[in-house]
């Protein structure tokens, strides 16, 4: 390729207050960095997005990524290797990297996978096959003491965190219960990921719907996104049950973080809660990749993606996913394979 080209970026123009909107983000192109010994330029195809990146906009100290006005937004991709200088990566090579909001960058390959095209499409690598999925699967299969015959339920049911989880626990034999904020995403998540029920927290007492669904109570909960659901569920706990702290997407556009539930309902239910922090399971990715691989190619194990289209979708598409407007893994086509 010509390193003439150049390369369009997307920045971090300011921390957003609350809700994050298409001004906190701004535009620049640059030319494009030629690699060093040790290093490789990719060109980005797919970009993720990912509820958490409104946590490192804050600099939130979970994480170890940090953000300031002026910074490339980061991000999760998938690429193709277009000049290499590294002994490992070669012209031609696809590889999930983490170029962030930006159509070329330059990697020395600490972090990078590479991926094979023939054996799940690119773009799972992103979502159920990437670190989505890894989060979703670890909290089942690690932190969950998951038995044949419990009720399991899963906020954010139809993402690719949610959906991979429920499908797993329901793969080992549970009986799965979706949370999800429309009518369309439960007929979603009952017909095509297989769970048993799925309740539309946008619709009516929460509470209500959880005991119809859970008429023996919720044995494991996997919770994406905290606050009123996460209250809800307390209320229905069977005794001994788990939960699973997975995301708090509600409280990822607040500037402090809200009154967490009375947590009364766990001491009686002798319940137990676990924090799950994907960093913690990096090592089962190639498990994840097996299983979950095996089971897409078998029919049994379903997923959805939500793409726009162009990079300069990117903003936009964020600011979706953070009112929840998306359906599926959210995903941007920023150029053709």
């Amino acid at each position: 390729m010509r390193l003439s080209q150049s390369n369009r970026r997307i920045l971090m123009a300011r921390v957003p207050q609350g809700l994050p909107t298409p001004a906190d983000f701004s535009f620049d192109e640059v030319s494009i960095t030629p690699p060093n010994d040790g290093e490789f330029l990719s060109r980005t195809i797919l970009l993720s997005l990912d509820p958490y990146y409104r946590n490192v906009m804050k600099n939130n100290p979970i994480y170890a990524e940090r953000l300031v006005p002026g910074d490339v937004m980061i991000g999760e991709t998938v690429a193709q290797i277009v000049a290499s200088r590294h002994n490992d990566f070669a012209v031609g090579d696809y590889i999930a990297v983490r170029n962030g909001w930006q159509e070329f960058a330059v990697s020395n390959g600490q972090g990078v996978r590479k991926l094979n095209p023939a054996r799940a499409p690119l773009s799972a690598n992103l979502g159920v096959l990437g670190m989505p999925g890894l989060t979703g699967y670890a909290g089942v299969i690690v932190l969950s003491n998951l038995k044949a015959g419990e009720t399991v339920v899963v906020s954010a049911a139809t993402g690719p965190v949610g959906s991979t989880a429920g499908q797993i626990a329901r793969l080992r034999g549970a009986r799965v219960v979706g949370i999800a904020g429309s009518d369309e995403k439960c007929a979603y998540a009952i017909n095509e990921l297989g769970f048993a029920d799925c309740v539309n927290y946008k619709s009516g007492d929460l509470v209500a719907q959880l005991n119809r669904a859970c008429p023996n109570k919720i044995d494991m909960y996997f919770d994406n996104v905290g606050g009123d659901t996460l209250a809800a569920v307390l209320k229905n706990l069977a005794l001994h049950a788990r939960i699973i702290l997975c995301g708090m997407i509600e409280a990822y556009n607040m500037a402090t973080p809200p009154p967490g539930p009375f947590l009364g309902p766990v001491v009686g239910a002798r319940a137990t809660m676990k924090g799950l922090v994907v960093y913690d399971h990096l090592h089962l990715m190639p498990e994840l990749q097996r299983v979950v691989g095996d089971a897409i190619r078998a029919g049994t194990f379903h997923y959805r993606e939500d793409i726009s289209e162009g990079l300069a979708a990117a903003p936009e598409a964020f600011c979706r996913l953070m009112r929840g407007d998306n359906f599926g893994k959210a995903l941007v086509r920023v150029a053709a394979l």
